[in-house]
């Protein structure tokens, strides 16, 4: 076995294979931000169903206002009990796990719930709202609103540092920086978005700084055999993008640096359309190619590849050399054993359960979410 389903040396890690499991909101972590019984059997399912590697669903790292008003967090002790039952779980099964640390930035909302918990504005780099956005919990579903440029981004970085702490002694085997998605480490990362003036603003050295001083800290408490980095260099989402030739340079720039700094694995979002925007007709997104782009870039990193893959392509892919893992997301919702199907060439048919994508108050929370069926 030399493609997918062959072991892949990861740090100090050795997967069984090359098929990791994406970061997927969905939403269960009921009543608040504490994973509960149900993730638990989601995760473990998952785990027996063959993925080498399960990364979390974006998880936060201090209270903030999200669209997904159940996602999970890790930032206090309640927390880190609640993730040692999954950790534990899933190395039950043979798997491993890294938490995806999440921050927001400027698409969150000031009247959520836990927002308002907080006590603290909206962060980001700058004064200047995402379009779009659709908070369905607030009267009137609103959406993304004009944040407050944070004073300090050592703020965050400190807050990253402590969410990477409670993550080791909740027994996850590494983290994973969410450094797309149009979150705060994206927005430092954009032109259109970070207008500061500052060293944290302006030349792609300074827009790229809050992203290395972030994975510096996560590198403190991890060392960088256990420190994986997402990023999603043709935006779109959440209203990111640069033009062609500041995009290059701001990742070409920005993956140089994280393998210089031996970061474990980079995981590229590439361009897929359910990740795209269109505002006055025009797509948000800056298409281009990210393995022709930044292939050449990886020396000591390995390369994960992220959006809509389907398994015979990422076979090609790893087969060619010219990626070392495959992240699917979509396909593990419905198939809680999809390495194990692919493996024994059985089709890959579930029908999504789409109105319980995410959690739906009323309706039980493994509804679309621990009841999908394995292969027979």
């Amino acid at each position: 076995m030399s493609g997918i389903s062959s072991p892949l040396q990861l740090g100090p890690i050795l997967l069984r294979n090359r098929n990791v499991m994406s970061s997927l909101t969905r939403s269960r972590a009921l009543p608040t931000t504490v994973p509960n019984d149900a993730m638990v059997e989601y995760y473990k399912q998952r785990a027996e169903g063959g993925a080498g590697l399960i990364v979390s669903e974006g998880t936060l790292i201090t209270r903030q206002g999200s669209e997904w008003e159940y996602a999970p967090g890790i930032w206090s002790d309640e927390h880190v009990a609640a993730w040692k039952k999954i950790t534990d779980v899933v190395h039950e099964a043979g798997s491993h796990m890294f938490v995806q640390l999440w921050h927001l930035g400027r698409v969150g909302h000031p009247d959520m719930p836990e927002q308002k918990a907080a006590g603290t504005p909206v962060w980001a780099p700058s004064a200047v709202s995402a379009r779009g956005g659709k908070f369905r919990t607030l009267p009137g579903q609103p959406g993304y609103v004009t944040p407050t440029a944070i004073p300090d981004p050592r703020i965050i970085v400190a807050q990253f540092k402590h969410a990477a702490i409670k993550a080791k002694e909740a027994g996850f085997d590494g983290v994973e920086l969410q450094g797309g998605g149009g979150y705060l480490v994206h927005q430092f990362l954009d032109n259109t978005s970070n207008k500061r003036t500052d060293e944290w603003g302006g030349s792609v050295e300074n827009r790229s700084r809050f992203l290395f001083e972030v994975v510096k800290v996560l590198i403190e408490v991890w060392g960088a055999d256990r420190v994986g980095v997402k990023i999603q260099p043709p935006g779109g989402y959440n209203d990111m993008g640069m033009s062609l030739e500041d995009t290059l340079e701001t990742y070409t720039h920005a993956i140089k640096g994280l393998n210089e700094m031996g970061v474990v694995y980079v995981n590229l979002l590439r361009f897929t359309a359910a990740y795209d925007i269109s505002f006055d007709g025009k797509p948000r997104a800056t298409q281009h190619d990210v393995v022709e782009s930044y292939g050449s870039l990886f020396k000591n990193s390995k390369f994960f590849l992220n959006g809509g893959l389907t398994p015979s392509e990422a076979e090609q892919l790893i087969l060619d050399g010219k990626i070392d893992a495959a992240v699917f997301g979509i396909p593990w919702i419905g198939h809680p054993d999809l390495q194990r199907r692919i493996e024994q060439g059985k089709a890959l048919d579930a029908v999504l359960d789409l109105k319980h994508l995410y959690y739906v108050p009323g309706v039980a929370v493994s509804v679309g979410y621990s009841d999908y069926p394995t292969a027979t």
